[in-house]
């Protein structure tokens, strides 16, 4: 390692450590609060497009076409567990893992086998136990509608009425059938009984009418209750979080540009439930796809809409490639082979994120209080009874000031920011004065004012030591190193 990336690894982590030095009974408190889908984030990734962990899988494979199978497997998701786990989520959603005839599980020819290109039942089940000892869990998907012609029920001749139409090679399940609906419902409640997984997404909700996708919601709860249960649709059944197709477009059109109306931005936030907060989906064009035709750069648009998706209220649905700022238009362009051969800023910038959504209720779950929001400019607060946050996101060409009052933060407090490490007090006119450099987001704490932050002072104290030893010791070493010399002479 490079003496000046030693040196700030090295200040960077003690920094981290002592900002947190005053959380820890917060963080306490955190594990033993029962935990909700508000309190997740999912990375959802493609298993064929993730990573190739062994080759006795990869038959009818082609890497260079696009369209086919590129031989991503379960073995390749466990050999990456410490790169997605580094990130921080709570929540892994693989897709669609059933026998399938496309790489992205969108014609399904079985509700029951497992896509052999993936790997065989027993690995899935592998998968699933070592994500949930780092504490994730697996969520998949289980498509209602939209199936291969040659899916195993189709095949079967018995089962001819339930088929409403097929064309093209897809098949439309007759979803007001009540047998399609015990033979569904009967499908997923076998499979999270057979495999421990933490989430089932419906798909392919069209036909399905709100009672029976509450009843399989209901059968799916009962044979575990703590399984969250999600759809990428839009509908009135009682799915645990909300999802509005809307809102990638929302924050696509926001973020990809600077001094955009962000008047929409709090819109998804709205419901009576927490919100999937999307920047794209794996279908949609990319977020950098857009920042791109603006002319933007991309690491800091990323940082944008990431500091946004993290800090505001709801559940932060990830695609895989985000944080390497993957592009494309449309699918399979959307859904390309992972390169982790790429820079890392946006990786960390992620883990940096979820460190402090992770740590603190407050910032996952607290009250909500918008502050300003215009025209790019959003400031707002996250708070509880043990915690206040200022989260100020400047996506305007321009340095911004907000000033909080007393009001709104309380008297004789300070506020630090975690991401650069600002303290900032209350000025001559009673205000906080927060000032943000034009394409930035920080997130500050608000804390009682201490005067001298002896933590920072700590902090920095150890980091001169380790400087002053490290230096001694390259010294040391250059000294022996010619006495060596000299005696070789």
């Amino acid at each position: 390692m490079k003496f000046k990336k030693w040196v700030s690894v090295t200040a960077a982590s003690i920094l981290l450590a002592a900002s947190f030095l005053g959380t820890a009974t917060t963080a306490s408190a955190d594990e033993v609060k029962e935990r909700t889908i508000a309190d997740e984030s999912i990375y959802d990734l493609l298993v064929d497009r993730f990573f190739n962990g062994v080759g006795t899988n990869d038959f009818d494979t082609n890497a260079k076409d696009p369209t086919k199978f590129a031989g991503g497997d379960f073995q390749g998701m466990i050999d990456k567990i410490d790169f997605i786990g580094d990130m921080g989520f709570s929540i892994i959603s693989i897709g669609s893992i059933f026998s399938n005839e496309k790489y992205e599980g969108s014609l399904p020819t079985s509700y029951t086998d497992i896509e052999k290109h993936f790997g065989t039942k027993k690995e899935l089940k592998k998968v699933i136990e070592t994500f949930n000892k780092r504490k994730m869990e697996i969520m998949i998907d289980f498509p209602l509608n939209n199936v291969s012609a040659n899916h195993e029920w189709a095949q079967d001749s018995a089962k001819k009425d339930w088929i409403a139409s097929s064309k093209d090679g897809i098949v439309q399940w007759d979803l007001a059938n009540k047998d399609v609906q015990a033979a569904l419902i009967d499908a997923a409640t076998q499979f999270v009984s057979t495999y421990a997984v933490g989430g089932v997404r419906l798909t392919n909700l069209q036909g399905a009418d709100t009672a029976f996708i509450n009843d399989m919601i209901k059968a799916l709860k009962a044979e575990n209750k703590e399984l969250y249960i999600i759809s990428n649709e839009e509908s009135d059944a009682k799915f645990d979080a909300i999802f509005e197709a809307a809102t990638n477009g929302i924050y696509r059109d926001i973020f990809k540009n600077v001094d955009r109306d962000s008047s929409k931005l709090l819109e998804p936030v709205a419901g009576d439930r927490p919100a999937q907060i999307m920047m794209d989906t794996l279908d949609t064009e990319r977020f950098t796809f857009q920042a791109t035709k603006e002319d933007m750069f991309q690491p800091t648009r990323m940082k944008m809409v990431l500091g946004a998706m993290f800090t505001l209220p709801g559940i932060p649905v990830i695609q895989y490639g985000t944080e390497i700022a993957m592009s494309g238009e449309s699918a399979p362009d959307t859904q390309q082979f992972y390169n982790f051969k790429v820079n890392e800023e946006l990786v960390e910038y992620v883990g940096d994120l979820q460190v402090l959504r992770n740590q603190s209720e407050t910032l996952r779950t607290g009250k909500f209080e918008v502050i300003k929001n215009e025209d790019g400019l959003l400031a707002f607060k996250r708070s509880s009874k043990d915690e206040t946050w200022i989260i100020m996101i400047n996506n305007t060409s321009k340095t911004q000031r907000v000033d909080f009052t007393f009001d709104e933060l309380g008297k004789d407090k300070e506020i630090k920011g975690t991401l650069e490490s600002e303290i900032i007090r209350a000025n001559d006119k009673d205000v906080y004065p927060v000032i943000l450099d034009r394409e930035m987001v920080e997130i500050y704490q608000v804390k009682d004012d201490t005067g001298i932050n002896m933590s920072y002072v700590i902090a920095l104290g150890f980091v001169y030591v380790f400087f002053t030893v490290f230096v001694i010791v390259i010294i040391r070493r250059g000294k022996k190193r010619r006495q060596q010399q000299d005696i070789a002479k």
